[in-house]
């Protein structure tokens, strides 16, 4: 089998694990921001709720939870199954909301309580604080966490094999059991170093973009 057709194939597999980062990143960004605002809620049921809601997702294996959303609905209650696919969005967006909300969380809490009085001494509404003063504060020192978590993300999509997504490691795999070759699975790794070294050049010059924050 030709170099060319397995690098093809290959390419195949790694735009569903593209697909699966890219769709995580959108959705579990910003789920994650709204569920830090529940971990930081004053209301006390709200809080523990969200925070026992975290630990469970944190507690547990990705794999595990990306089998419960596939085969879940249809062995607890009986609904029809979600599409392989879509089970695997479902689980990683929950999973890595919970992870992004505790970065979010520990940055925001990070801010000295008197940047907040400050700003209200000035006139500033609660929003106006978050927005103009708070949250590029957060944004810069979240980078660095938020940035490993992402990296991690990456090479988290491989566990969509788990039920029989066809992302680049599952292609790979196959070319081991129809022929025989196994150098195409150590091939995989070029793709990830690749995608990752990009990411670590991206986060790289967002730190030093925002480095004149002095925090």
């Amino acid at each position: 089998m030709s170099f060319a057709v397995i690098t093809q194939t290959l390419l195949e597999g790694f735009l569903i694990t593209i697909l699966i980062f890219i769709i995580t990143l959108v959705f579990a960004i910003p789920l994650g921001l709204i569920v830090s605002f529940g971990s930081m809620s004053r209301i006390v049921p709200l809080r523990w709720l969200t925070r026992t809601f975290v630990w469970i997702i944190r507690g547990t294996p990705l794999i595990l939870q990306v089998i419960i959303v596939f085969y879940g609905p249809g062995l607890i209650w009986g609904w029809t199954a979600f599409p392989r696919l879509e089970a695997v969005l479902i689980a990683f967006v929950i999973n890595y909301a919970a992870y992004f909300s505790e970065i979010y969380r520990s940055g925001i809490e990070s801010i000295p309580r008197g940047q907040y009085e400050a700003a209200q001494v000035l006139g500033m509404t609660k929003a106006q604080i978050f927005f103009k003063v708070i949250l590029l504060q957060v944004i810069k020192r979240i980078v660095p966490p938020m940035a490993n978590e992402i990296i991690t993300l990456v090479k988290d999509t491989s566990l969509a094999r788990v039920i029989a997504v066809r992302e680049i490691i599952m292609e790979a795999e196959d070319f081991i059991k129809s022929a025989a070759i196994i150098w195409p699975l150590f091939y995989t790794g070029v793709f990830y170093l690749l995608f990752c070294g990009i990411l670590t050049l991206l986060f790289n010059y967002l730190e030093r973009r925002l480095s004149y924050f002095k925090v």
